[in-house]
């Protein structure tokens, strides 16, 4: 990276700062308004945004992305769509800015109130989804945050073109022109660059494989909130609903294998493992889905190939699925905490005791009974959108929106108390 593009950079994260301070004071009258128009703009600007995004998709498949990866990365009008229909449900939402969380007086009279703001500077980096970029746009404004965005070079023109369209809206409604903000540079050295401005943003959200972050994580200068990977599982409990658990197993790795929160290993307890795996091997051979097996799951599913210790530690982003019999929901919950990644995990039963179980000992930010892991999503828990999963336990935790985008400040309020 050039000495220029490393003042740009400075420049961009100095501009973000300053912008935050404006951008934090508008009224959610405004910030609605605007949250429409670029809504709108998206629509308006839909051939654009595809044709940028095609010519991604071509330089993509000639460096032989994987299809994971490129399913990530196609837009068609339909995701446009979502994309302009996401940021409308960002504008619906109550504007978390400004409310009192709590408030208390003292006994000397000062009344004392505990309110949200926003973070300031949000610095997000991410691969493949260009999605991402109209996303952390619309939330971060919302919440009156600053947003500074580094796209994947895979991604870069499309992030590119959905940037320039909501920033152009932005401007025609007066919004500081550093309220969001795109390094248009591919040079991997720009995230090393951005990692080290602790003095103007307030935290890194990074958004794509293990691999960037953990780069991340252990580069930057700058708070980190981030999901590693998703080991996601559903565990078929002796009470569960076989027809239901069918459905089940088969949304959460067939519908969009390519996502963290699809799963990557079945448990299923070894009571109704031989009533249950045949027909589901069925249905998973059916879909294209390989099957790694311990031995018992191998004795009823000949067709499984053996699973490994590496396996059960594999977030495999394709059809491929570790199946395990386990004897019970406290060995479902003690692999679950052993081999996932803390993000999302399922269990299937009719019994209310055990549902219990799973769900209290169970160490996941999302933990569901009788559902599919693919829920783990903001706009399916009506957050509008989503900034990312977060597997962290502090400041955040699961699908981030509107709230997890701010912080609060104690407002205190006297009339003339001095400390004795």
């Amino acid at each position: 990276m050039s000495g220029k593009q490393d003042c740009e950079i400075a420049a961009l994260a100095a501009l973000a700062r300053q912008a935050s301070f404006a951008v934090a004071g508008l009224s959610e009258t405004v910030k609605n308004g605007a949250l429409n128009a670029m809504a709108a703009a998206l629509e308006k600007e839909a051939d654009s945004i595809i044709a940028a995004n095609r010519r991604d998709l071509t330089a993509a498949r000639r460096t032989k992305l994987p299809a994971a990866m490129l399913d990530r990365l196609a837009l068609d009008r339909r995701r446009v769509k979502e994309m302009s229909d996401s940021l409308r449900a960002v504008a619906a939402l109550p504007d978390p800015v400004g409310r009192v969380i709590s408030a208390w007086q003292r006994p000397n009279g000062l009344w004392i109130h505990k309110v949200r703001v926003p973070i300031g500077v949000v610095a997000i980096i991410y691969e493949s989804r260009p999605n991402v970029a109209a996303d952390c746009i619309g939330l971060c404004f919302k919440s009156g945050n600053s947003v500074i965005l580094r796209g994947g070079s895979e991604a870069l023109r499309s992030s590119l073109r959905i940037y320039s369209v909501l920033k152009e809206a932005l401007r025609v409604r007066g919004i500081p022109e550093g309220a969001v903000n795109m390094v248009s540079t591919a040079d991997r050295r720009a995230v090393e660059k951005l990692l080290k401005m602790n003095d103007f943003i307030d935290v890194v959200i990074p958004r794509g494989g293990e691999g960037l972050i953990r780069y991340v994580t252990e580069n930057s200068l700058i708070p980190v909130i981030k999901h590693y990977k998703g080991i996601c599982h559903v565990y078929v409990d002796e009470f569960a609903d076989l027809n239901m658990a069918e459905r089940v197993c088969y949304n959460a790795k067939v519908q969009r294998p390519g996502v963290c929160n699809a799963m990557e290993c079945m448990l299923v307890h070894e009571d109704i493992a031989g009533r249950f795996l045949p027909g589901m091997a069925k249905l998973f051979r059916a879909a294209g889905v390989e099957l790694r097996a311990c031995e018992k799951a191998r004795a009823i599913v000949k067709t499984a190939v053996k699973a490994s210790e590496k396996d059960y530690r594999t977030e495999y982003l394709d059809l491929k699925l570790s199946v395990k019999v386990v004897g019970g929901v406290d060995e479902a919950a003690a692999h679950i905490n052993e081999y996932g990644s803390h993000h999302s995990d399922a269990i299937v039963t009719e019994n209310y005791a055990n549902a219990l179980i799973f769900l209290r000992r169970v160490d996941s930010a999302c933990v569901y009974v009788n559902a599919s892991t693919r829920f783990t999503d903001g706009y399916q828990f009506g957050m509008g959108a989503e900034i990312g999963i977060s597997t962290d336990k502090l400041h955040a935790r699961g699908p981030m929106a509107l709230e997890e985008l701010t912080t609060y400040k104690y407002m205190v309020f006297g009339n003339g108390q001095v400390r004795e």
